[in-house]
């Protein structure tokens, strides 16, 4: 790919704060300069990065930080369960707004943050690939799934390349059982999000953003076409954490999306004043 600009929306957020940090070690000199987006402070660029504000839900916004960019990795949306309108305005309308802020700009590569939550129905005795029948748990599921058939139509319309990386549980390090099984750890993350942006010729992809997790739920196809080899696995945590679970017996501990298939879950929406 040729050199040039990657722009990073919800680069304040918890996996973009991540990724600011490690990026730069996997891109190589794929991108001399890293533009960093975001509606909430951001602090100072330093080097080899610049700092363009933009809130998703203004496309004019979204359109201005957009200029001079060769790739994107779209890390922002509300990262949980909130209300429906919520969901809509920030994670369908802001993806929205940024694939096709991306497409007047000329933009030919897209590395979207999708979640297991595009399948979180899904018992977790099943190994799933990235081409089985979505099933979402929650709006915020549903939101994910938008994205990814959106990213699905760019490419077959306009040729945008696309890479949806289905992120599983983004922690420091794994703190339950479930963990196990969907742990992606900050190094895996910036390697395979910087594989998503570098590699040619990927055309449209989904593929599972995890750690090389040996209790994984979620298969590896795709991630050889990327050339990305995971350095972490939850297994090293095992003793400490695999006696930390709910009920055997509950839905949500059968289930892949864990307490998201609860049907009285409402994430942040339950934590509104």
């Amino acid at each position: 790919m040729t050199p040039g600009r990657l722009l990073l929306t919800g680069a304040a957020g918890t996996v973009g704060t991540a990724l600011r940090q490690q990026l730069r070690g996997f891109l190589g000199d794929a991108f001399p300069t890293i533009r960093l987006s975001d509606r909430h402070d951001l602090g100072t660029a330093g080097k080899g990065k610049e700092i363009v504000y933009a809130d998703l839900t203004s496309f004019e916004e979204v359109r201005t930080a957009m200029e001079g960019v060769n790739a994107v990795i779209h890390l922002g949306g509300i990262p949980d369960e909130h209300r429906y309108k919520a969901i809509r305005d920030v994670n369908v309308d802001g993806t929205y707004h940024v694939l096709e802020a991306a497409r007047q700009a000329g933009v030919g590569r897209i590395a979207f943050a999708s979640s297991i939550h595009t399948v979180g129905f899904y018992p977790r005795a099943q190994t799933i690939s990235p081409t089985v029948p979505v099933r979402p748990d929650t709006h915020y599921g549903v939101s994910k799934v938008y994205g990814e058939a959106l990213g699905r139509m760019y490419w077959e319309r306009y040729g945008i390349e696309f890479v949806a990386v289905r992120i599983c549980s983004f922690q420091q390090r794994p703190n339950d059982a479930r963990h196990l099984s969907t742990w992606l750890s900050p190094r895996d993350a910036a390697q395979l999000f910087a594989r998503a942006v570098t590699v040619p010729g990927v055309g449209y992809m989904v593929v599972a953003g995890i750690s090389g997790n040996t209790r994984r739920w979620m298969s590896p196809e795709g991630w050889d076409a990327l050339g990305y080899v995971p350095q972490d696995d939850a297994e090293t945590y095992a003793a400490e954490i695999e006696h930390l679970h709910g009920d055997p017996g509950d839905l949500t501990e059968q289930r892949q999306g864990g307490i998201f298939v609860n049907s009285g879950y409402t994430g942040l929406a339950g934590k509104e004043q």
